[in-house]
């Protein structure tokens, strides 16, 4: 008998035969191109041909073989294991594993020859095969010729690896600096290595040998040598094993046992080769793009009306206009007379060589006047797109506008009323809303290019179609499949779920036509209601030449849409128009094609840090052009402006200026991060310690260098620029020998009148991750500080100071100096703010407001963007200019809780009432949590006011060009359109809330669904209080649709849901929303959760329920709100809830015990059913005193259908609407019970006696005092405690019931990993429930959060590694979801890790 291994991963198919002995006799690696089935098959009929129609046994491995073993029922391993078999077997020495596949990376780690942990990417498939892919497409090469590039290379340039659509951006920077193609493919490959390390290593250093294995690091070189040259590696740390490729369809074959179904060989391919009646049937809820060939010819008739005026090259002389359209990858050259006819087009690749491509469009036109003996006479030329200064450099042309003035200029051509132009080009998406001829808002795709053209062109070709067939196949669908609107990776995995099930390539097609649509409304657009768009919609670009998207547009948008026969050339032919209406000069072509001959020559700018390779581009007509560098200061293309005010240098000299003052004999040295909230505090801690006698040393100033070499340490991959570079400065203290650092714990900034001014959590609780991954002998220090009350504080700084042997006296007489320099810190900044601002109006220049965080301060986080913009001739303030107004942040849906985004909101409304010479950019952080919810008010403030909003996101990769391009859109359209604004100023006022003044007794109030168990008996509780309540129904996949709709895409995955929820409830038609109110609990802090109230309220008045009261369920008034809070008596109704939590927590710890062993399927849920049904007959009969008695009789009947054994145990901790609602984490807890896993729920009870630790840590450390004395809590605890001991009693007559801990004693505990101020989200708690749960001898734990959770970054995945430090054999599975995580990427990792339970 044989053994064979398939392994279909998401691009290739592995088969590995082996025979006796293990012995290999038969391997083949094949790309699929999602023919997957098709693909086995032809294999298997080569192993016919060649061994004969032998025996054989089968096991299925890989993420698209999940799918294949469930349709056969062949047996299934997870690829990790798999691979890791084969390992075991061949090489035992091994230490780690590196595998990258197709999407997925992987770093497993080994300890005496057994995987000792596992890591696979989450969800962002940066760096990864298809990545390499990807690239090898933009540059033009296969993955060979990237490879053979790039092992001559010279030099590694920074590329952003995390995301394949920015990568292209910054391939295409360096195209466009000349860089050469041998170094960006080493630049590509080294991005792979940092973005592998950074996502898996967690912390954790990869050890040596290290296994190298997977497709891509098989076959490339490059990339293993850009691995081993990162991570510092010598040939003989590494392992390449013979077959990397086939390991894990080796183990795959390995686990073929004998008691496998054995199959004759001939009998395997039959089965495969039959047809499957399992057609797709996915219901999408897409209309077809057509509903059938005749419509679509209609259509095209309909569309095909608008054609550009055409006319011929004449003999003779002949005026002409010159449009150049230089893009990212393509260049785009019109031609036209003087009445806007087109007299020749050109459109090619580029490759990126911007001069070559024009130049040859040039010669081409050269050549057609020859022909037609034309002599053109060039009355004006203008250049756009990515090339634009180069262009107009190297061939001496008139003029040069910005992309966006440009496309504008072409759909007014087009159609004068237009009201919104929508341009998808390659990676980019450019959308125009214009009004009364005037361009008001410009939205540039900012973080993610998924939609755009380069997107469906990959997708096209992977699967083996070209860009038109594919539009055309979009077109037959009579299924679109609903692939959602995620980043272009995750649609592979989409799109590989959608062929599991058996999709077509039409209905792909059309469900990706669909996808960039959505993709572009909801996600860029952030649209809400079709009629923003206005009735006449231009559409233009490569991409629109796909008639599925076009009317994927309609379709939604229900509009009917312009689209030219040219739609590519739009920009070019903006170009010729505008040279037309703004040039008048005369030369031959001849003199323009001549100018272009250059020599180039690279120098190395060493004016500052940024050490900027240079290329100089010298022209035959003595021109110097310089592309590369980041600011003007040394090379300079002349620019006309005179450079305008930088407020940010002279914020940053202010800030650490001081550094250098020393005390005389110093009792030690204090290290402090120059990072996150340094950038509010420094004058303060500075000043306090060096008058204590303590010398400061302050890191250095942050490099990209220091960011990579730290990057490992960084826990969680998704959290923003500014904490991951907080690393790098802690090993910067570290190299300096400082005696101790200094890393604050800031819970509040200081208060103004908002409601309260927290710090965000990763700015609070950055020390705990530090403490977690840095151990270097040094102690960190981070006491528990609060600047909003000045008694408090100087208890807080005395109590640390002390620890460090500084007298009473001293510290006294120092705080006294720390408040007043403070202080004077601040007035300066603003006094000097509006100086600027003064000098600006008196000289008539334009200003910018430059709003972000203080750390944004920081010039590698913020890019230059300040410099970038002070050389464009502008003067530039920052939000610091609103510190002393105090005015009260109005009519805005946002609880004004954090310190710094009340000071952006402020910064925005002053900045709205100023005239047009005051603009507003916001700096943002990719991933920053509370940027999700304040950035939507932030833009409706200032369009309110006629304002534009700019938003510039930031990484850890500098993308100049493209902020550049929106600041410059900015900047042309308010001169383009300066005379028109003056009579224009609107203001439109927020809705206004009915106030409602009976508590709502009549009326029927909504709640979201919370939990299974509990969620049942709040209509009860409820009742008692008087209230009319009732639950809403559990999300479902439409209830993401239309939270995606009334939701900014990145606020967290649990708000999506809710307001979804709600809308779904009102569009349903089942509620009156004049007789319904929503309620919603609302917690006051520091996680995102406290804004979800003001989330609803916005997305119902913008769903067209404005008169829906939305109010929040409180215990004390910490919160203002608008809306009266619903009035409880809460001494009646607090026992009955108490009585309620405890019961409902038992049922789930009943239930989850029972469902593992059931002898019968479906008993343990009738059983939870019926016994919560009867407990909501006794809360409503007020008889909740016979709880305890039913819960005996549950205990009895549970363990009657129990059979008698052993079950493995997972822990489930996490965030706490995703724990317990089943279709947010696509049913994990369901999966796990299934395959037989008793599931150790966490309780509710512990996350409401949490509050008791709470507010004793809180006064213990001085932030906050107490409110009465401490008796009257203890006894407050002692009575629940009492109620906990008697359920525990009555829980113990199931024979499975864990009873409920004492919450000072998993405090305790969890202060060993943790500070147990971190009280956001389920704050202390989360990593309490995990040491608890390695007590009861729980290794294995599911951690369930939203993907990007703020909270969760410090809480969870922050301090993972300090919790294994405790208790080394923990297994800790992390799974982020949101809308479109894909369940093919969270089966496989449950697999991988429910296999370590064996």
């Amino acid at each position: 008998m044989f053994k064979v291994g398939i392994d279909i991963g998401s691009t290739t198919v592995k088969i590995v035969v082996l025979g006796e002995e293990k012995k290999l006799l038969f391997s083949r690696y094949k790309r699929h191109n999602a023919r997957a089935k098709a693909v086995v098959a032809e294999t298997l009929k080569e192993l016919l041909i060649e061994k004969g129609d032998i025996e054989v046994s089968v096991c299925v491995t890989g993420s698209v073989g999940l799918g294949m073993s469930e349709q056969y029922a062949f047996p299934f391993v997870q690829e990790v294991v798999a691979a890791t078999q084969a390992i075991r077997q061949d090489y035992p020495s091994v230490a780690s594993m590196i595998d990258i596949g197709g999407e997925d990376a992987k770093i497993v780690f080994f300890k005496h020859g057994e995987p000792a942990d596992l890591r696979m990417n989450g969800n962002c498939a940066g760096g990864t095969g298809a990545f390499i892919d990807q690239m090898a497409v933009i540059l033009g090469t296969t993955v060979d010729q990237l490879n053979e590039l790039a092992l001559k290379a010279t030099q590694i340039y920074p590329i952003a690896s995390r995301c394949g659509v920015f990568c292209k951006t910054d391939i295409q920077n360096l195209v466009a600096k000349n860089v050469s193609r041998e170094d960006i493919a080493a630049s590509i490959f080294h991005a792979v290595a940092v973005q592998t390390v950074v996502t898996l290593a967690h912390g954790w250093d990869i050890k040596s040998p290290i296994l190298f294995c997977g497709g891509p690091l098989t076959f490339i070189p490059a990339l293993r040598k850009a691995f081993m040259e990162y991570l510092h590696l010598s040939e003989g740390d590494v392992i390449l094993p013979e077959n990397g490729a086939l390991l894990p369809a080796t183990g795959a074959a390995l686990s073929a046992h004998a008691d496998c179904r054995i199959y004759r060989l001939s009998d395997l391919i039959t089965k495969l080769t039959a047809e499957t009646s399992a057609a797709y049937n996915q219901c999408s809820g897409l209309m077809p793009i057509f509903s059938g060939q005749k419509s679509y010819e209609e259509w095209q008739k309909q569309i095909s009306k608008n054609k550009l005026g055409r006319a011929s090259l004449k003999p003779g002389v002949q005026d002409v206009y010159i449009g150049i359209d230089s893009g990212s990858t393509t260049t785009k050259i019109v031609v036209t007379d003087s009445d806007d006819n087109i007299l020749f087009t050109y459109y090619k690749p580029n490759g990126g060589h911007a001069i070559e491509t024009v130049a040859e469009g040039l010669n081409l036109l050269k050549e057609q006047c020859l022909k037609t003996q034309t002599t053109l006479n060039i009355k004006g030329s203008c250049s756009t797109g990515y090339g634009e200064d180069l262009i107009k450099a190297a061939f001496q042309l008139d003029a040069g506008i910005v992309e966006t003035i440009a496309h504008y200029v072409a759909a007014h051509y087009l159609d004068k009323d237009v009201s919104f132009i929508l341009d998808i080009g390659g990676q980019d998406m450019k959308a125009i809303f214009v009004n009364d001829g005037i361009i008001d808002r410009i939205e540039i795709n900012e973080a993610c290019s998924s939609g755009c053209g380069s997107f469906i062109e990959t997708f096209a070709n992977t699967l083996g179609y070209t860009a038109h067939d594919f539009s055309q196949a979009a077109c037959r669908s009579s299924k679109p499949c609903d692939l959602g609107s995620r980043c272009t990776v995750f649609m592979n995995s989409k799109v590989k779920q959608v062929l599991r099930e058996g999709a077509t390539v039409d209905d792909i097609a059309a469900g990706l036509a669909y996808s960039v649509v959505k993709n572009c409304l909801y996600k860029v657009l952030k649209l809400k209601d079709v009629s923003e768009l206005g009735k006449h919609i231009v559409v233009q670009g490569g991409t629109m030449r796909n008639d599925a998207v076009v009317r994927a547009l309609e379709q939604l948008t229900g509009a009917q849409v312009i689209r030219c026969d040219m739609p590519e050339l739009m920009g070019a032919f903006g170009c010729a128009i505008y040279a037309r209406e703004h040039c008048n000069t005369s030369v031959s072509l001849d003199e323009i094609v001549s100018q272009a001959h250059y020599s180039t020559h690279l120098l190395h700018c060493k004016g500052c840090d940024n050490q900027c390779q240079v290329f100089r581009y010298r022209f035959d007509n003595g021109k110097n052009y310089y592309s590369g560098n980041r600011c003007e200061k040394v090379f300079t293309n002349g620019s006309k402006e005179q450079p305008g005010e930088n407020i940010y240098r002279f914020k940053n000299e202010l800030l650490f200026g001081r550094s250098k003052t020393v005390p005389e004999k110093p009792r030690m040295v204090v290290g402090i991060p120059r990072s996150l909230n340094m950038y509010e505090n420094f004058p303060f801690w500075h000043t306090l310690l060096t008058a204590c006698g303590i010398e400061v040393c302050l890191s250095g100033e942050s490099t990209y260098s220091g960011y990579e070499q730290s990057a490992r340490m960084v826990m969680s991959d998704n959290i923003c620029f500014p904490a991951k570079l907080v690393h790098g400065h802690v090993q910067n203290l570290i190299a300096q020998k400082v005696d101790r650092i200094f890393l604050p714990f800031v819970i509040f900034e200081r208060k103004g009148k908002e409601q309260n001014s927290y710090n965000c959590p990763v700015v609070t609780g950055y020390s705990e991750v530090v403490k977690s991954v840095q151990s270097s002998g040094i102690p960190i220090d981070s006491p528990a500080i609060s600047f909003k009350d000045e008694d408090l504080l100087y208890k807080q700084c005395s109590n640390y100071l002390k620890s460090l042997g500084v007298e009473e006296s001293q510290i006294k007489e120092a705080f006294a100096k720390t408040t007043e320099v403070q202080e004077n810190y601040a007035a300066s900044l603003v006094a000097h703010n509006k100086q600027v601002l003064e000098n600006a109006r008196q000289q008539n220049h334009m200003v910018v407001l430059l709003a972000g965080r203080p750390y944004h301060t920081d010039m590698l986080i913020q890019h230059k963007i300040s410099d970038v913009l002070a050389d464009m001739g502008i003067d530039v303030i920052s939000d610091d200019i609103v510190r002393e107004n105090g005015q009260k942040i109005e009519n805005v849906h946002f609880l004004a809780q954090w310190s710094y985004p009340n000071r952006i909101l402020e910064a925005a409304q002053w900045c709205a009432a100023q005239g047009d010479d005051v603009q507003f950019v916001e700096l943002t952080s990719f991933g920053c949590g509370p940027d999700a919810f304040l950035v939507d008010e932030v833009r409706d403030v200032l369009i309110r006011n006629g304002k534009t909003f700019t938003l510039l996101k930031l990484d850890d990769i500098n993308n100049v060009g493209s902020m550049k391009l929106r600041i410059r859109s900015l900047i042309e359209s308010m001169k383009l359109f300066h005379e028109h604004r003056a009579g224009r100023k609107e203001q439109n006022t927020a809705v206004a809330v009915s106030e409602c003044k009976d508590h709502y007794k009549n009326k029927k109030i909504l709640v979201p669904y919370f939990t299974p168990f509990i969620s049942p008996l709040i209509p009860a509780i409820m009742r008692l209080a008087g209230y009319d309540v009732e639950n809403l129904a559990l999300s479902n996949a439409e209830s993401c649709e239309w939270g995606l709709k009334y939701a900014n895409n990145e606020v967290c995955y649990p708000a999506t849901l809710i307001v979804g929820d709600v809308v779904k409830a009102f569009k349903s038609g089942r509620y009156n929303p004049e007789e319904t109110v929503v309620a919603m609990t609302q917690t006051g802090g520091q996680c995102r959760a406290s804004n979800y109230v003001s989330l609803i309220k916005k997305a119902l008045e913008e769903a067209g329920y404005p008169h829906t009261p939305v109010v929040s369920l409180t215990f004390g008034s910490s919160l203002e709100n608008k809306q009266p809070g619903l009035k409880v008596n809460w001494i009646k109704i607090l026992p009955v809830a108490l009585r309620a939590i405890l019961y409902s927590d038992c049922i789930s710890k009943f239930y989850y015990a029972a469902a593992a062993r059931e002898k019968e399927v479906g008993q343990a849920a009738r059983l939870r059913d019926d016994f919560l049904q009867q407990a909501e007959g006794l809360i409503r009969d007020k008889r909740s005193k016979d709880l305890l008695d039913l819960l005996s009789v549950a205990a009895e009947q549970f363990n009657a259908i129990c059979r008698d054994m052993n079950c493995p145990k997972v822990g489930v901790v996490g965030e706490i609407f995703l724990k317990f609602n089943p279709f947010a984490q696509k049913n994990v807890i369901g999966w796990l019970t299934e395959k037989g896993i008793e599931v150790v729920p966490s309780v509710l009870t512990d996350f409401f006696m949490q509050n008791f630790v709470n507010r004793k840590v809180r006064v213990e450390s001085c932030i906050q005092k107490s409110a009465m004395p401490d008796f009257v809590y203890k006894s407050a605890y002692k009575i629940i405690n009492k109620q906990i001991g008697k359920f525990n009693k009555a829980g113990m007559k199931f024979r499975y019931f864990i009873p409920f801990k004492d919450i000072f004693e998993e405090a305790a505990d969890a202060r060993k990993v943790i500070s147990l101020n971190a009280q956001f989200g389920e704050g202390w708690l989360l990593p309490a429930e995990i040491m608890s749960y390695a007590r009861q001898g729980i290794f294995n734990v599911v951690s369930l959060q939203p993907f990007g959770c703020i909270a969760n970054h410090i809480v969870s995945k922050g301090v993972e590694k300090r919790i294994k430090y405790f208790f080394p054999e923990m297994n800790i599975l992390s799974l982020d979801f949101d809308s479109g995580v894909s369940d093919v990427n969270i089966t496989n990792r449950l697999l991988l890790f429910v296999d370590h339970l064996k």
